[in-house]
């Protein structure tokens, strides 16, 4: 049994203990607090935060549009003296007597007189220097002093799939919409388009074009393509837009366009009173399709199911001088295969007076490869 005394030792002993515990626990906090407020770094974590502020403007291509809007014509076709055909044309050239207007040749074929009209509003009679069916470019001069400003030429071969571009045109073959701007993108390049030089649903030509979802209308044939620079790039055409797709595709978005090279490769020769000169095989041809509806049954059973059909050889012809017969099927040129005539004269007019062609004919159940020399022009 404990006394009193010993009781009392044992008290004491557990307050002076608890005493020390309290006094510890104060001065560790004040430790620690006066490390932490003179020794910060290894106890803070700075965290900054950044901000920036984007701020998106999009100011459009007023500046390349006015670059080019004064060169940019309404093209206008009379005949009879009455106006049969409206268009657009840009002026791309000048010297010191002349300035020279690009437009499509379907634009102008049909009439006898052709003026062009400015974003002032005047009126000009101009001059035909040469037109071209087949590259459907046509080239039209008048007085240089009638001219102020002239469009600045681009490269379609620098130009990208997904650039910036727009059209400056008279949609809809209106005055009333004359100076209309539509903008897209580049959609692609070196597409095979076929197009009817004969205002037939049939192509009996293929071009290599340039595509666009810019708006193409009635009207802007013959304007310029345009790069986000203000340098034409490329001549638009509807013709280009309308024909050569099948009659159930929907062409919403897809408009076609000369190359500003291959136009300009024509015009510096029209511009000169030159003639395009083209080679000739010297055969009437048609579709291979079409021959075996036309000449049904006697094709019905040719042993191919596509190519050009030849009706006839002219005597004296490089066709008829490299062996081709009326009744071949021409299959392939150059090796490259040949679905239908207006491919056949995409190949054959890549070529020039005086080369040597690759033409490979069907003939009795066979495969026939024959050289062609393009000794003759396309009359």
């Amino acid at each position: 049994m404990k006394t009193n005394s010993e009781k009392k030792i044992k008290e004491n002993t557990g307050g002076k203990y608890f005493l020390i515990g309290v006094v510890m626990f104060f001065v560790g906090a004040i430790s620690l607090y006066a490390v932490m407020y003179f020794f910060p770094a290894p106890f803070v974590k700075t965290i900054t935060e950044e901000t920036r502020n984007v701020n998106i403007t999009d100011t459009g291509i007023a500046d390349a549009v006015e670059k080019i809007y004064d060169a940019v014509v309404v093209v206008k076709t009379y005949k009879s003296q009455q106006l049969y055909a409206t268009g657009t044309g840009f002026v791309y050239k000048r010297d010191d007597n002349k300035a020279y207007i690009l437009t499509n040749n379907h634009v102008i074929e049909s009439g006898d007189a052709i003026y062009v009209e400015f974003t002032d509003g005047r009126q000009i009679e101009t001059s035909v220097e040469g037109k071209d069916t087949y590259s459907d470019i046509a080239v039209l001069s008048l007085d240089a002093d009638e001219v102020s400003v002239v469009a600045e030429m681009g490269s379609s071969e620098d130009a990208r799939v997904g650039d910036t571009v727009f059209t400056v045109g008279a949609p809809i073959n209106s005055d009333a919409y004359s100076g209309t701007v539509t903008r897209g993108i580049l959609s692609g390049k070196n597409r095979l388009v076929g197009v009817s030089t004969q205002n037939s649903n049939v192509s009996d030509i293929m071009m290599s074009v340039l595509q666009t979802d810019a708006a193409i209308n009635s009207g802007n044939s013959g304007g310029p393509l345009v790069n986000a620079n203000g340098e034409v790039i490329g001549i638009t055409s509807l013709k280009l837009s309308s024909s050569g797709l099948s009659s159930n595709a929907s062409i919403e978005g897809m408009g076609f366009a000369i190359p500003i090279e291959t136009a300009l490769s024509y015009a510096e020769k029209l511009e000169n009173g030159e003639t395009i000169e083209r080679p000739s095989l010297g055969i009437t041809m048609r579709n291979l399709a079409a021959a075996m509806s036309y000449y049904y049954p006697a094709l019905n059973n040719i042993g191919v199911d596509s190519g050009v059909y030849v009706e006839s050889v002219t005597e004296g012809s490089p066709a008829a001088d490299g062996g081709i017969e009326t009744g071949d099927v021409i299959t392939a040129v150059d090796d490259k295969e040949v679905t239908d005539l207006a491919y056949l004269r995409y190949l054959l007019y890549n070529h020039s007076v005086g080369d040597t062609m690759k033409v490979t004919v069907y003939r009795d159940g066979d495969y026939r490869d024959l050289t062609i020399h393009l000794d003759q022009k396309a009359s």
